[in-house]
């Protein structure tokens, strides 16, 4: 089971990919980073792709009806340079983590990124 660094690294190796990051989306700070930032900081784009999954997250628009385990698997924000691709990583306890991959727009697949950071969050060991 990889911890941060590996699971980054292994995201990082994903065709098309220019950034990732493990973030705490109630404070915003990046957990761990690999590549680079769309801003070119890592703290800031931590910041504001956190005010965008506490909104998913607690928003009962996106969370109506949801009983188990996280309210929103992961969320995808396209730009016309590359995609966004969140994907929350559930734990044993109250996590309030996800993933952020950047990928480029031309080179990356985002189909098999959204499958990949699935499995990745699902082997992720915190702690």
């Amino acid at each position: 089971m990889p911890g941060i660094d590996e699971c980054l690294l292994e995201a990082m190796a994903l065709p098309g990919a220019r950034g990732a990051s493990l973030v705490d989306w109630t404070s915003g700070l990046a957990l761990g980073t690999a590549g680079d930032s769309p801003v070119g900081d890592h703290e800031t784009t931590a910041a504001e792709t956190a005010e965008l999954a506490r909104s998913a997250a607690e928003f009962d628009s996106f969370t109506a009806g949801e009983t188990e385990g996280a309210p929103v698997e992961d969320l995808i924000v396209t730009t016309r340079a590359g995609y966004h691709v969140l994907r929350f990583v559930e734990t044993s306890f109250d996590s309030s983590v996800f993933l952020h991959l950047w990928l480029d727009r031309d080179s990356g697949n985002l189909a098999l990124a959204r499958l990949r950071l699935r499995d990745l969050a699902d082997k992720l060991v915190l702690g």
